[in-house]
């Protein structure tokens, strides 16, 4: 029976996906639920199709009967819910092994948790998040190509893009395609920010550039490969319909979660801001529905944060939470404590820097007498990849003097990325 009805949802696919026609650009289970974004773009169909929606393009067709390996999760869907693997498959792909990010092939597992080996779609699924980063020699044998297909937050320490490269890299070796499916850049492809990596690369820190580098992942595919030895045979599968000027909301998608900290479009505009005090004695809102959309602590002033984050260019407001235990903190920062801080509430109509609201308020709560850094600063060195960022903001620099010092890195990095846009 399950057999059956596996090969009539095939059939179905197929036809709804035959039709299709796409465009790709060449060089060399359970899911998470959707939540619904930009309700009247939704009800006519998306502005933007993503490569999974666009297998039928030449780029695609090559995939037929070809035997691959797939990096994908629960949030690699298409628009009306159906995972890429079905997609693949009703394009005439065999998918015959899965490969899990960070979070697991489900998007739930707690971050930071080692994930195991396991099975979905009646293939084995191979944790690249546990005692390996990146597929041995011997996980990629028997395979025809690699697929990428995760929906990436646009930030260095979102450890999708990681695993990104690390695949990508190893199909070289292994002399295997690599073939990415595209999907949108939350964040929007034009703002970049942040520092660049001057310490030793760690699985948080791997990507090039600045901590907000403005590509898809297709077009970090492409930065990655022109600059590696030896190079893959890459093949990035586009979308139709993405502007570089698009935030989330104006793609006009379901917003399906590809990790439990990124419930919403909103957490994904907010993930640059926030997340800088992962390493901290703040929360930054584990244990609540909100995570990654607040910053919270005993000690903190709610209506002095919400206040300063809105002169910052983020709309926030005061908020009081309890943290209580959930799957995704089993153990979060103030459990059971009455906290104060702000909710951020980004515009759906523009690009936000994130980061440059998140280094404001850094610097004004690090003045907080109960303010610390964790493990004297090592945590949060590893995530951004420098040391830099901290000893200026202990050094008491300022905002405007910070945002100066990186200005030159960032514009050496819109010359050397333009050469690999797609979009």
């Amino acid at each position: 029976m399950r057999g059956l009805l596996s090969a009539v949802v095939v059939a179905l696919l197929a036809v709804c996906c035959g039709a299709q026609r796409g465009g790709e650009r060449g060089s060399g289970a359970t899911g998470a639920s959707a939540i619904a974004t930009a309700p009247a773009q939704a009800a006519r169909g998306p502005a933007v199709r993503v490569g999974a929606e666009e297998l039928d393009s030449t780029a695609g067709r090559r995939l037929r009967g070809v035997r691959v390996g797939v990096i994908a999760n629960a949030a690699s869907v298409t628009d009306d819910g159906l995972t890429s693997v079905w997609a693949l498959r009703a394009h005439g792909a065999r998918v015959v092994r899965l490969f899990s990010p960070e979070h697991g092939y489900r998007a739930r597992g707690p971050a930071g948790a080692g994930q195991r080996d396991g099975r979905a779609f009646g293939v084995p699924v191979v944790s690249l998040y546990g005692a390996k980063h990146a597929p041995t020699a011997h996980d990629l044998r028997g395979l025809d190509a690699l697929v990428y297909d995760l929906q990436d937050a646009g930030v260095r320490f979102y450890t999708y893009v990681s695993t990104e490269i690390l695949a990508l890299r190893a199909a070289a070796r292994a002399r295997l395609p690599f073939v990415v499916l595209d999907r949108p850049n939350p964040l929007g492809g034009e703002v970049v920010a942040g520092p660049v990596r001057r310490g030793p690369q760690t699985f948080a820190a791997t990507a090039p550039g600045p901590l907000v580098y403005g590509l898809t992942s297709g077009e970090m595919a492409r930065y990655v490969n022109a600059h590696s030895r030896p190079r893959a045979r890459l093949t990035v599968i586009g979308m139709r319909g993405w502007r570089r000027h698009m935030t989330w909301p104006q793609t006009g998608r379901r917003w399906t979660p590809p990790s439990p900290g990124l419930r919403t479009w909103r957490t994904a505009l907010t993930y640059p801001a926030i997340a800088l005090f992962e390493g901290t004695g703040a929360s930054v809102g584990g244990g609540t529905r909100r995570s990654y959309q607040m910053l919270c602590a005993p000690w903190l002033d709610g209506r002095a944060l919400a206040a300063r984050a809105s002169r910052l260019g983020v709309p926030a407001t005061p908020i009081t939470v309890v943290p209580h235990p959930l799957p995704s903190a089993r153990a979060p920062k103030f459990r059971g404590r009455r906290c104060r801080g702000a909710l951020l509430h980004p515009r759906d109509d523009r690009a936000v820097n994130a980061y440059r609201a998140g280094l404001g308020l850094l610097l004004d709560v690090r003045r907080e007498p109960r303010f610390r850094c964790l493990k004297r600063g090592a945590i949060t060195d590893a995530v951004l990849g420098t040391p830099l960022l901290r000893r200026r903001a202990n050094a008491r620099w300022s905002l405007k003097r910070i945002l100066a010092a990186e200005a030159p890195a960032l514009r050496a990095w819109q010359t050397r990325r333009a050469p690999c846009l797609l979009y």
